[in-house]
Parts: structure tokens; C-alpha cells; sequence
């Protein structure tokens, strides 16, 4: 879980790349805040730029997904949540849950701070056959308590929370930490159990010091040292690695590691591992890493469900360390991304990991329409187009204030290169908001490519129809963009409206 950069009463300035050092809770979140049900003042949701189709809470800072848990049909989606204002602090671990992935209610704030410190990122599992003692059935919550007082200034330790009501409200093990640690470099534990070797498994982040620690349990409290990953990364030397997630899709592992700064383009990033997994140690395939989950600037920090048997669905944080704190939005910050589906498939002989937008979007969508130059729209929508590669293109999307944002097909290398500069719409924010190029490769085989593009009220989620590429960016037009123009090639294009989930 990375934290805000340089946060103090104003984040108007970015002048440090790890400014956790910069908090101190003491101030931020007093020790008898415990905040209940959220305030829904802004229940209706639409303000400018508020996402129409996206998770955001009714008001306030939010951040990493974590904790994510199906239970009983209900996906429960916790995050990093600053339940006393818009900007980054105080974390805790906001709530919202969902029957079908894209409807969403918030819930009251499941994790506050205690004495071991804040709640930083985690997972959540579901304890079938009481191997902790807490019940059968019960949600084990697993997550890093970010010391800050006196002697456990900067310590990262892992902790561990129960629910017996399915999720709905926890109890804090009172032998916490379950994982000591004297060091603020050991974060973000997610845990699955393993059948084969009939234990828990926790992957945990070894933020700068880089690289990826492996612990078993039998029981969720005593946990014992694995094995530890690394591997160099081509071009980038020193990274911090947070967020780390191992899921296995058919016989191979998947390992997605968040880094930040060191993404794709810049600042905040997701790469990906594949490999084997033993039960004790995660080994990589040899390729040249690292490989990118997401090739835009605002997928970050993502992670997948558990208990959702060999489905595997990841949802992420849709901004960028660079510049999070400097969005324009209020009376919330941050939003995430579309639920995605990750799969394995095969491109040029190796194993590449694809991710589409869950299916569970045909519940908001109308019927697919011939895409003319405008589209009568106002909440969301998909816009699905097949262009001939034969010949470079472009594809405009622009509203009636004349912004624009342009994706730029490469038919002879078989790239996607987006632009994002003050004609996309608000940039002056941040001055690491705009970036001129994004290079993305397409992955695919044969003469056309068929491209999946989400448009919401502050992103556009491009996909490739199979998932072998996707970008995700955040933009800033006065209005929604409506228009569509091709230039270079042939193309069939069509599109369908996406009502909002909060009406």
C-alpha cells in the first residue's frame, strides 16, 4: 500500500517519492475517531467528473482495493479510506459490497487504527474449516498495522481481524502482530490457502528493499518464513513493490506485483510474474521483465477476490501516485476501476496475462447501436470498433467544447499510443498530468483488431477484445465525449449505452 506524497494540511505539492515519511497519525487520526455508517450527502452522485459507472464512496480520499472477499454471493470490496477528508490520511479500511460486481453500497467502516498503528492494504479469507479457532466459516481479514507511536515508529507488522457475521463487522485478534517486523519495508499480505500443501500462504511486499516474502500457516496466527522472490527488472534498477498478488490460472502462477515510481509511463504501475508455485517457493518463468498488466497511467495497486473458485476477478485503483492527490475531485478523490476478469492466453508462444471487463457489465448496458459520428449519451458507454490494420489510423473521441482525446493505431508494429495534453480537458492540476504519449503493444494476430473502449465521466478503459492489452487513463473534459472520428482506415464501429449504478 503506498502512501500519499508529502501529505500535510495541503496536498497541493508532490515533494517526495515515499512520503509516508511525512505522516503522523497522531495529528491525522486521533485514537478515539470511529467512524460509523459514511455520511450520503452525496448519495446522488453527480457532480462534475464523478464517475457514473465506477465505485467511488459518497465523499472523501480513498485508495488501494483490499480485503476483497466473496461471501454467500455478496463481493465484499474493502479500501484504503480516509474517513476525515479528502486527501490522504487516517487510513482505515473503507467498505462497500455487491451482488453482481457493478452495483455498489457502502457500508460502515470496517478498520480503523489501534495502538499497533494504521490499517494499511490486506486481504481476506474465508476460514471453512476453523483452522484459527474463530468458527467455521469466518472472515479472516489479514492487514498491515503501520506503527506510529513512540518505540514502533515506521514499523509495517501484519495483523489479523475475525467476522462472524459474513463480513459485516470484525474483532481484532488480541494476539496481534501475528507478524513482527521492526522495519517500515513489509506490507500488503495476501493470503490463499493451498490445497497441496494444506496451508495458508501469505505473499507480502518488501516495498524499496524490493522483492516479494512467502509465509505458511496452518492457522492463520503462527507463520513461518517460505522463501523469498526477486528478479531484475530490465531498465529499472530500484522500485518499490507493494501489493503483491499470487493466483494460479490453469497449471501456471501468476504473480502481479504493484511498483511505484516505475510504471509503464510514469509513476505508478502493475507487472506481472508467470511461473510455478511449489507451496513454498514462487519461481519465474524466464522472460524479460518486467511485463505490464496495464500499459495506461491510472491502474494501480490491484487485486483479486478470493473465494470465487477459478474465477479470477481484479479491480484496482484508477489514479497515480504522480499526481492523486491533485485530481479534481470533490467531495470524493479517487474512483476504481472497472472489475476485470484475468485469464491466461497464448501470444507468440508464451503465456500472456489478458484481463476484459467482467460480463457482468451487460446488466447496465442497452442494446448495441451502429456508431455514427455522435452518440446520444450522458452516463457512460462502451464503444466497440474493428479497424482494418493494413494502414495506420486514428480514433478521435471529442465532445461539443471541442476537447479530444486520440488513440493512435501503429498497423506496421502493432501499437496503441493514447494522448493526454490540455485538449483532453483539465490538466493544470499537476504538471505530470499530461503525457503526450502512451505506447502500448496490441498483442494481436491478423489483419484487424477489434478494440473494447469504456468512456465514463473522468476515464476512458481501452481493451483489446480478447484482453491482450489494456489501458486505463483518467481525463478531465467539461462533458462527457460524444463524438467519434476515424482517420486511415476502414472500420466498423457501434456502441451501447451504460446507465449509471447509482440511479
Amino acid at each position: 500500500m503506498m502512501v500519499a506524497v508529502a501529505m500535510t494540511a495541503s496536498i497541493s505539492s508532490c515533494t517526495s517519492d515515499d512520503p509516508k515519511q511525512d505522516y503522523n497519525p497522531l495529528i491525522d487520526n486521533p485514537k478515539d475517531e470511529q467512524p460509523g455508517v459514511p455520511d450520503d450527502s452525496s448519495e446522488g452522485r453527480n457532480e462534475l467528473y464523478r464517475p457514473q459507472i465506477h465505485f467511488t464512496p459518497a465523499k472523501n480520499w480513498i485508495n488501494d482495493p483490499n480485503g476483497m472477499v466473496c461471501v454467500d454471493g455478496t463481493y465484499h470490496l474493502f479500501y484504503q479510506y480516509n474517513p476525515q477528508g479528502n486527501d490522504w490520511g487516517n487510513m482505515s479500511w473503507g467498505h462497500a459490497t455487491s451482488t453482481d460486481l457493478i452495483h455498489w453500497t457502502e457500508q460502515s467502516v470496517a478498520l480503523t487504527r489501534d495502538e499497533l498503528g494504521a490499517v494499511f492494504s490486506g486481504s481476506c479469507v474465508i476460514d471453512k474449516d476453523n483452522t484459527a479457532g474463530f468458527g467455521a466459516n469466518a472472515v479472516v481479514a489479514i492487514y498491515t498495522a503501520a506503527g506510529e507511536t513512540g518505540d514502533v515508529q515506521g514499523k509495517q507488522q501484519q495483523c489479523i481481524a475475525f467476522s462472524t457475521d459474513g463480513g459485516k463487522s470484525f474483532t481484532r485478534y488480541i494476539g496481534n502482530p501475528v507478524i513482527k517486523n521492526d522495519d517500515d519495508n513489509l506490507r500488503d499480505p495476501k493470503v490463499f490457502w493451498h490445497a497441496e500443501s494444506r496451508q495458508w500462504i501469505m505473499a507480502l511486499a518488501k516495498g524499496w528493499k524490493m522483492g516479494v516474502e512467502f509465509y505458511g500457516s496452518t492457522d492463520l496466527k503462527s507463520w513461518h518464513h517460505l522463501s523469498t522472490f526477486f528478479t531484475e527488472l530490465k531498465g529499472r534498477p530500484s522500485l518499490q513493490w507493494e501489493c503483491p498478488d499470487l493466483i494460479q490460472l490453469g497449471n501456471k502462477w501468476v504473480l502481479l506485483v504493484s511498483v511505484n515510481p516505475g510504471g509503464p509511463v510514469l509513476g505508478s504501475g502493475t507487472m506481472y510474474f508467470v511461473g510455478n508455485f511449489d507451496g513454498n517457493t514462487f519461481t519465474a518463468d524466464a522472460r524479460d521483465y518486467p511485463l505490464w498488466l496495464d500499459y495506461g497511467m491510472d491502474n494501480y495497486a490491484g487485486v483479486t477476490w478470493s473465494n470465487t473458485g477459478e474465477r479470477k476477478v481484479m479491480i484496482g485503483w484508477m489514479n497515480n501516485w504522480s499526481y492523486s492527490g491533485n485530481v479534481p475531485c470533490s467531495p470524493w478523490r479517487s474512483a476504481m476501476t472497472l472489475p476485470r476478469e484475468l485469464k491466461l492466453i497464448d501470444y507468440a508462444g508464451k503465456p500472456l496475462l489478458a484481463s476484459t471487463v467482467v460480463s457482468e457489465i451487460d446488466k447496465i448496458a442497452d442494446s448495441w447501436q451502429t456508431a455514427g459520428t455522435t452518440f446520444d449519451v450522458s452516463d457512460a458507454y462502451q464503444l466497440r470498433i474493428t479497424l482494418n490494420l493494413d494502414n495506420n489510423s486514428t480514433i478521435m473521441l471529442s465532445n461539443d467544447t471541442g476537447e479530444r482525446f486520440a488513440l493512435d493505431i501503429n498497423a506496421s508494429v502493432r501499437t496503441l499510443t493514447a494522448h493526454r495534453s490540455a485538449v483532453t480537458g483539465q490538466t493544470s492540476f499537476n504538471g505530470t498530468f499530461s503525457i503526450l504519449s502512451m505506447n502500448a503493444p496490441l498483442n494481436v494476430d491478423g489483419n484487424t483488431v477489434t478494440l473494447d473502449i469504456f468512456v465514463d465521466q473522468s476515464s476512458v478503459e481501452v481493451f483489446t477484445h480478447n484482453g491482450s492489452m489494456s489501458m486505463t487513463n483518467l481525463v478531465f473534459p467539461k462533458t462527457i465525449y460524444n463524438t467519434l472520428t476515424v482517420t486511415g482506415t476502414t472500420y466498423d464501429a457501434q456502441f451501447r449505452r451504460l446507465k449509471s449504478i447509482w440511479n
